[in-house]
């Protein structure tokens, strides 16, 4: 615990990782409000997982596209263009009745719009701490983002159940927007440059961790949004449990990050934490009781931050400095792909078979995010008292003996 004292006392750590939490805040509050706000406009989960599902692709389009137009255009640039554009497009979901298609045109465009804020501050933080901090300090920023996690479904219950489910997409789009500008408005977005990549557009997937990593997010995410999904199914409308459940498993990433993320990195290391999201959730389908749900999501929170801070160092340490935002950004893809893949096979098992279809898909997907870094370890970088940060982007050059 004293790493983390010692790096929320480095100067900007404490702000910059508020401002980016605030302007993240609407990523824990937007799924869960569209998700009641359609169905109940619809009174379809199938139709409500669609919308989301075209929001989720078009994030996942945007991701590493907008990330790398910071390395051309500057941070705030970019930031301010897609803050804008997506709060338009929140909005126009909030207060205007459509039809489940323009549900989805204009879900795609907030999507597409979304603020990179997430490749934005990873590519920051190497440039604010030295290179053992650095670790440590992603564990940090996993666990931290947990925050999301658990205010943002149950302040997005509250108001979708104790005033509208229009209300609670215009309260998330207001996070978004004092966030956003909070952030934009930090010094060391300013500050940080990123080099314009002397390599053309996704060649940096083809490094293998960082695949690994997107492979794995994808699949961490998408058993996430399938039980997000499935909670909510199981408590409907008529009370604050579905909250409260994603409070608690959300409260279970936060200490699994805090207590786990000094833990070195080694091949196994992302295999085992994705072992304990698996267990977690496969307990979860044994009875759709509250407490029985919030104990075993509990045990499967227990590995995601920690699996998260492994994805953010493994992909760190594998690229150069100019092609992070650009990792990041196809890293969030995968991540986002999969929310809109796991919400919307959940959505439609849901409406199949009921809640407990949804947690089937969880588990599933949550097993073949073992398997992958099992069969792929090899792709795995070993960090075991390795430095995190990323490649400088230097090459040798030949010099003259006298």
């Amino acid at each position: 615990m004293n790493a983390y004292i010692d790096l929320l006392k480095t100067p900007g750590i404490a702000r910059i990782i508020a401002a980016q939490l605030t302007a993240r805040l609407p990523g824990g509050m937007l799924s869960l409000a569209i998700l009641l706000h359609v169905e109940q406009i619809h009174n379809s989960y199938g139709a409500a997982g669609l919308v989301l599902a075209a929001t989720s692709i078009g994030q996942g389009i945007a991701g590493p596209l907008t990330s790398r137009w910071m390395g051309i255009w500057g941070m705030r640039k970019v930031l301010i263009l897609t803050l804008i554009v997506s709060a338009a497009a929140i909005f126009t979901i909030a207060l205007v009745p459509l039809s489940v298609g323009m549900f989805m045109v204009v879900g795609l465009i907030a999507g597409l719009s979304n603020p990179p804020v997430q490749p934005a501050v990873r590519t920051i933080y190497p440039k604010m701490v030295n290179s053992k901090q650095l670790t440590p300090l992603f564990s940090l920023d996993a666990s931290a983002q947990e925050i999301i996690w658990v205010a943002g479904p149950v302040v997005a219950t509250f108001l979708a159940i104790q005033i509208s489910t229009t209300t609670a997409i215009v309260v998330a789009g207001a996070f978004l927007l004092g966030g956003g500008a909070w952030f934009i408005a930090s010094p060391e977005v300013g500050q940080v440059r990123i080099p314009r990549s002397k390599r053309s557009f996704g060649t940096v997937l083809r490094r293998p961790p960082v695949m690994l990593a997107t492979i794995t997010g994808f699949l961490l995410v998408g058993a996430a949004a399938a039980v997000e999904a499935s909670v909510v199914s199981v408590f409907g409308h008529d009370g604050p449990q579905a909250g409260f459940v994603l409070g608690i498993w959300a409260i279970g990433s936060l200490f699994g990050g805090l207590f786990l993320g000094h833990l070195p990195i080694g091949p196994w290391a992302l295999a085992r934490r994705m072992f304990i999201v698996f267990v977690g959730m496969a307990l979860a389908m044994f009875s759709l009781n509250f407490w029985w749900l919030s104990i075993t999501l509990l045990i499967a929170g227990i590995g995601i931050a920690p699996a998260f801070a492994v994805i953010f160092a493994i992909v760190s340490a594998s690229v150069k400095f100019s092609d992070t935002a650009e990792a990041y950004g196809w890293v969030g893809t995968g991540q986002l792909i999969g929310a809109a893949l796991g919400s919307a096979v959940a959505g439609f098992l849901i409406d199949a078979y009921g809640p407990i279809g949804g947690f089937w898909a969880a588990t599933v997907i949550a097993a073949l995010g073992v398997l992958v870094p099992t069969v792929l370890r090899g792709w795995h970088p070993d960090l075991r008292g390795k430095d995190a940060s990323p490649i400088p982007d230097t090459e040798p050059i030949s010099t003259l003996r006298q």
